[in-house]
This record gives structure tokens, sequence and C-alpha cells, in this order.
């Protein structure tokens, strides 16, 4: 897990670095140093927020329960285990408020994971990033 906000963010730098994600249908390929700085952007953000909702789109179900449980873990939340894990592509969905998890499989094209920040303040952070990589955390 990264350290609280080494780069020296503001919400502002960070939300711009992470707007670049948005609307891609797969997620980009980062070097070390990108993934650093996205971890902590991202990081920054979701501590502004009250909970986060995750989207992830995977090739497989272990690659998409990877990235589920590596975001879960990196925005502080347990993830679930004993999923199911059907053949090809899969959509999850994970509700970091309630915890609920829905995982099936997924036609689509799109690939990655998009966090979208929940706050109950209508002046907090109501946003969606992504699609990030699978593999920003691990």
């Amino acid at each position: 897990m990264s350290t609280p906000n080494p780069q020296n963010l503001t919400a502002e730098d960070a939300k711009k670095l992470l707007n670049k994600f948005n609307c891609l249908d797969i997620a980009p390929i980062l070097n070390p140093s990108e993934k650093i700085v996205t971890r902590d952007a991202l990081i920054l953000l979701t501590k502004l927020a009250d909970y986060q909702i995750l989207g992830i789109c995977a090739d497989t179900a272990e690659e998409g329960i990877l990235a589920m449980k590596t975001y879960s873990l990196a925005l502080g939340y347990e993830p679930p285990d004993n999923l199911l894990t059907p053949e090809g592509p899969v959509y999850i969905k994970l509700n970091g408020k309630n915890g609920l998890c829905y995982l099936d499989s997924y036609a689509g094209h799109h690939r990655g994971v998009l966090v979208s920040c929940q706050s109950y303040d209508e002046g907090g952070i109501n946003e969606m990033y992504g699609h990030l990589p699978l593999d920003l955390f691990i």
C-alpha cells in the first residue's frame, strides 16, 4: 500500500491525474512511477469520500478477483471471498459501504477498474474514475 500522499498532491491535482483515465475502454499499462502517482491520487480522493463502489471488467475471474482484492485492501475494505469463477471475461461490482459483491460473465469489451467515489455531503467527492489498470495495486 502507498504511503500517505508523498507527492503532496492536492485534491485538484489528483482529479486531473485520474480524469485522464475516464472514458477509456481499456485501461493503459503504466510504468512503475506512473503507478505510484496514480495510486496516491486515487487513495487521496477516496479518503475524501465516504465510500466507493468498484466496477471491474477482466478477461478472467481470477484476474478480476485479484484486482478486486488488491483495490479493496488498498482502499481499506475487507474483500469478499468464495466468489464463483466462471470461464471467460467477468464483471465484478463491489459496494464498499455494505460489502455486497456481484460477479458474472461479461460479454463487453471494456477492461479495467471503475472507482465510483460516493459522499453523503453534496460538497464531497462524488465522481467516477476509470478505467484504471487492473494491476494498479499489485
